[in-house]
């Protein structure tokens, strides 16, 4: 019997997000979901991460719906997953409980089977409540841990400049880190565990001693989730499904590579040799891609690689024989732990299928694409993006200061702005950290939790004004007003506690499309009621014309019978009787109403 691995499609959260800016609309997802019933993926993430924001901030279209219809389109075919950041959920700050409750259990109640759970700073006491009410709501909870990478520290000036000096750093970052986090996470009640590569930057030769200590020394089920950015993604998948992982992330080809997943088609490849079974329909995956290859090109405005890749029928199509001989190179080096020859293997067939080259920059920095473009855009404003490598080598001293976080959202965006900031200090002949984001100050304080190595505290009272830290406070929590639209029909801007909830989690990007969609509707009220009226005048008028057709289709003789008729039928009175009425009424308004004497 074949061995198995299960498979999360990421095509519809991730792997639009990462490709087309999570510009997906409803109807695009409509069209693709009969193929992905039918393909029975063991998972699917279709929702959380930027999907509930961008749905309403771009497309007007509301987050709970596109859940429930998914839901809806896929059944039991394949099992809804979605992403949170646990008890931050989808901002910066923690939110009360009552709102990570009622959010976990609104999203599983409208469809979400498995809820994906992960903190910025592996700090796991920020899942802890999340995973509890995922369980009791009969979900799935699927505890993350995030994989990064060691700050690499810039060589230090000594004696007068001449020589250089590398500073110390213990590593951090190890296996025993990484298995120390999903034991964590496995004794908090999770019931799967991903290692979750954001960023792309595990690599061969570390993704397979971690998959390897992760299944020695966990008992549930272990995910695998990486990009291909830095162009390690495709590697690294192999290495982790020969080292026992039990379920890997991929995209439909159409939506994979670059900053994305690596492909569903070449992992199944390689899973065909290594007789490794998916349990993915394939006789219906070539019709999905179709599909998905004239949604991308409906998505050109939001492609910035436009590089569509080679369609491969898995159920007909054959690799050219030199292409063949790459996959069997491939296992043959992830086998020997050979990772400079599985890497150029895995570069010539992603060559092939004509994906996006590696990012040396991303992989050179050894940070997240996303942080990398942001810096960017940020110094481009400013037209100082000559200043970039100096950015880069703030990073790591930026992230060492600050307690050496993960770089994962929001924590590598946080260093990134911070690390600007300070090169910009610097070019203005200040001092580090003259100019600090908000966000920067509360990760320093300890507002989003603890740091991976405690803050110094002589740097934390610099930054926040005090040498302690100070955990974030939900106390003094306000709930978002729920305003009553009295412009537009005086409707609530929230119906019901999952919009409510909307406004708690994203409160103007919410409130704007809730405003929005309370003036449409009224609007559309409005236009239904003139439109009634009107067809009930149309009704009337050609009611009129075919009555006054038929009159004068009539003889003289037949209108002169109706004009009698209508004359010995009609109601007469005299002016006299007419002039005695209207008394009768104006006497009546005078006295007023009638009342009764007790």
């Amino acid at each position: 019997m074949s061995k198995q691995i299960k498979i999360r499609d990421l095509t519809l959260r991730d792997g639009q997000q990462s490709n087309f800016a999570t510009r997906m609309t409803q109807e695009q997802v409509y069209r693709t979901l009969p193929y992905f019933k039918k393909a029975g993926f063991y998972a699917m993430e279709v929702w959380g991460g930027a999907v509930p924001d961008s749905v309403m901030r771009y497309l007007n279209e509301n987050p709970w719906v596109r859940l429930e219809k998914i839901k809806e389109g896929i059944g039991d075919a394949s099992l809804l997953t979605a992403l949170s950041r646990g008890r931050n959920l989808f901002g910066y700050n923690p939110y009360p409980e009552e709102v990570i409750e009622g959010f976990n259990r609104n999203a599983i109640q409208s469809g979400v089977d498995i809820m994906r759970i992960f903190d910025a700073l592996n700090d796991m006491d920020n899942i802890a409540s999340t995973i509890r009410y995922v369980k009791n709501n009969k979900g799935t909870a699927d505890g993350t841990v995030c994989y990064t990478v060691d700050p690499k520290l810039p060589a230090e000036k000594v004696f007068f400049g001449i020589f250089k000096k590398q500073p110390k750093f213990k590593p951090l970052f190890t296996v025993d880190y990484f298995v120390k986090k999903a034991k964590e996470v496995e004794n908090l009640g999770a019931d799967m565990i991903t290692l979750k590569d954001m960023a792309g930057l595990v690599n061969p030769a570390s993704a397979g001693p971690i998959i390897r200590a992760l299944k020695k020394s966990v008992s549930i089920p272990v995910d695998f989730h990486t990009h291909c950015t830095p162009g390690y993604g495709l590697a690294s998948v192999l290495m982790a499904i020969i080292n026992g992982v039990d379920i890997v992330d991929t995209n439909m080809m159409t939506f994979a590579g670059g900053p994305a997943a690596p492909a569903y088609e070449i992992i199944h490849l390689f899973c065909k040799k290594l007789d490794i079974e998916t349990n993915v329909n394939i006789e219906v995956l070539r019709d999905l891609n179709d599909v998905l290859v004239d949604i991308r090109k409906e998505l050109a405005d939001y492609d910035n690689y436009k590089m569509f890749p080679r369609q491969f029928d898995l159920t007909k199509d054959s690799l050219p024989p030199d292409i063949e001989k790459l996959f069997d190179t491939a296992i043959e080096a992830a086998q020997a732990e050979n990772e400079t020859n599985l890497l150029e293997a895995t570069f010539a067939i992603e060559k092939y299928f004509n994906f996006p080259g590696p990012n040396d920059n991303v992989r050179d920095a050894e940070i997240p694409g996303g942080m990398y473009t942001n810096m960017l855009a940020q110094l481009k404003q400013l037209k100082l993006e000559a200043l970039l490598p100096s950015v880069l080598e703030a990073v790591p001293k930026v992230r060492v200061d600050a307690g050496c976080p993960p770089l994962v959202t929001p924590t590598s965006q946080i260093v990134g702005v911070q690390a600007v900031n300070c090169v910009l200090d610097e070019n203005n002949d200040k001092d580090w950290y003259t100019n600090t984001n908000t966000q920067f100050v509360n990760l320093v304080k300890g507002s989003y939790g603890k740091t991976p190595i405690p803050v110094n505290e002589h740097f934390r009272e610099r930054i926040t004004g005090s040498p302690d830290e100070i955990p974030y406070d939900t106390s003094g929590y306000m709930k978002q007003m729920n305003k009553t639209l009295f412009e537009y029909g005086d409707v609530k801007m929230a119906e019901g506690e999952k919009e409510e909830l909307l406004l708690e989690l994203f409160p103007s990007v919410a409130e704007k499309y809730l405003t929005w969609r309370a003036e449409k509707n009224y609007m559309d009220k409005i236009r239904k009621e003139q439109e009634k009226e009107e067809a009930l005048r149309k009704k009337q008028e050609e009611e009129f014309y075919r009555q006054k057709k038929e009159y004068d289709s009539l003889t003289e003789e037949e209108k002169q019978i109706r004009l009698n008729q209508g004359l010995y039928n009609f109601k007469w009175t005299t002016y006299f009787e007419e002039q005695q009425q209207l008394k009768q009424l104006k006497k009546q308004s005078k006295a007023g109403p009638r009342t009764e004497n007790k």
